[in-house]
């Protein structure tokens, strides 16, 4: 199944949020918040080098009246959310990403899982997930350029292939005896699996024989076929992809219904991010009143989503300088508007969408001290 194009239309809503919390409301168990937050958005869309889902989790039973939003979880943030009594942190990056050896009140991260364990507050960061997400940060970030269609750039696969194992074995056999012995050989195989059904060749009676298996078994399989020429010269292998799955991945294609010249884009992009400067890199023979029709974008570091990608201008966080150079060499513009303020602003419309999805039951509050740690002076 092929990710079909989203129709983006921007709607400004007016809400208003009280800053204090509101102790009127229930609470829910922790490991019930949990499993509400992966029906949300699942935590098998993360991509596999990330560290995603409850990173701190304080001794059960744990209930959340207060579930607190930030894009980092940093020393300031934290005393922010133990002043607000929140029980559950969602931190959109992970405060903890690469292995603790110890801890100890030596680094500030350290510092952060000793002060969420004493005051019973639990870490939770959903980061890959959440990008990759149809109502996530990439599709927000979209919303930003106009009237437009859109899709991922690098498609989400479904987490479970559509049936066992990772590849498909199949071939045939003429006679019983052999089929008696591919039978016998194959069910002591792990991770194989085995379908036959009758056929008829050239007015002659045959077995086609169908495995499934893993990518190990696969070998085996392989090992034993190659001991018979005739077995082996008929095999057909297939690889087994897993489905796509509809309007979910990394990074989003976005053509606008119309085209608006560079300089109209960059403050449209202003606007969307409450920024009063962003950086530009002009494509080779671009100008400010050069047409934009199809934005790549990606929320954060984009150089690796967007490297290769046909586009009138490539939107993200932060880029490498060569990553840079390269699209302008081939015309393209980059708009740059450092890494955080491509996501935090994704973070109220979240909070109205995890209101609606846990019915109300706690209360969400957005981090006031949260914020990009590079300014413009």
């Amino acid at each position: 199944m092929l990710s079909s194009p989203v129709r983006l239309i921007p709607r400004t809503i007016r809400l208003v949020h009280s800053p204090i919390c509101n102790f009127s409301r229930s609470f829910m168990d922790l490991k019930v918040l949990l499993s509400s937050l992966n029906d949300f958005a699942s935590l098998s869309l993360a991509e596999s080098w990330d560290n995603v889902g409850l990173l701190v989790e304080p001794s059960p039973p744990h209930t959340v009246h207060t579930l607190f939003l930030t894009n980092d979880l940093t020393e300031e943030v934290m005393e922010e959310a133990l002043q607000k009594k929140a029980d559950l942190i969602l931190s959109y990056h992970p405060p903890i990403f690469r292995p603790l050896k110890h801890i100890t009140w030596k680094t500030w991260k350290e510092r952060l899982v000793i002060q969420a364990l004493e005051n019973r507050v639990g870490i939770y960061s959903p980061h890959t997930a959440y990008d990759a997400a149809p109502q996530g940060v990439n599709s927000w970030l979209a919303k930003g350029l106009g009237v437009c269609t859109s899709r991922p750039i690098h498609p989400s696969k479904a987490p479970n292939y559509p049936t066992a194992g990772t590849h498909r074995v199949e071939f045939s056999v003429n006679c019983t005896e052999d089929l008696d012995k591919v039978i016998s050989a194959v069910k002591e195989m792990a991770d194989v699996s085995v379908t036959s059904f009758s056929t008829r060749t050239d007015d002659e009676e045959q077995t086609r024989i169908s495995l499934n298996c893993s990518q190990e078994a696969l070998i085996q399989v392989v090992a034993f076929l190659s001991q018979s020429r005739q077995f082996y010269q008929k095999t057909e292998i297939l690889s087994l992809e897993k489905p796509l799955l509809l309007h979910t991945g990394m990074g989003r294609l976005c053509t606008l219904d119309e085209s608006v010249s560079l300089a109209t884009m960059i403050e449209r992009i202003k606007r969307h991010l409450k920024l009063s400067h962003v950086r530009l890199a002009l494509g080779v023979g671009r100008t400010l009143e050069s047409p934009v029709k199809v934005v790549a974008l990606c929320a954060g570091s984009g150089s690796t989503v967007l490297q290769g990608v046909q586009a009138d201008l490539h939107l993200t966080g932060e880029m490498s300088h060569h990553d840079v150079l390269d699209a302008v060499s081939q015309g393209i513009n980059v708009i740059l508007c450092e890494h955080s303020n491509t996501e935090r602003g994704f973070l109220s419309d979240l909070r109205d969408m995890l209101g609606a999805h846990l019915e109300n039951k706690i209360n969400i509050i957005l981090s006031e001290t949260d914020r990009d740690p590079l300014h413009v002076v």
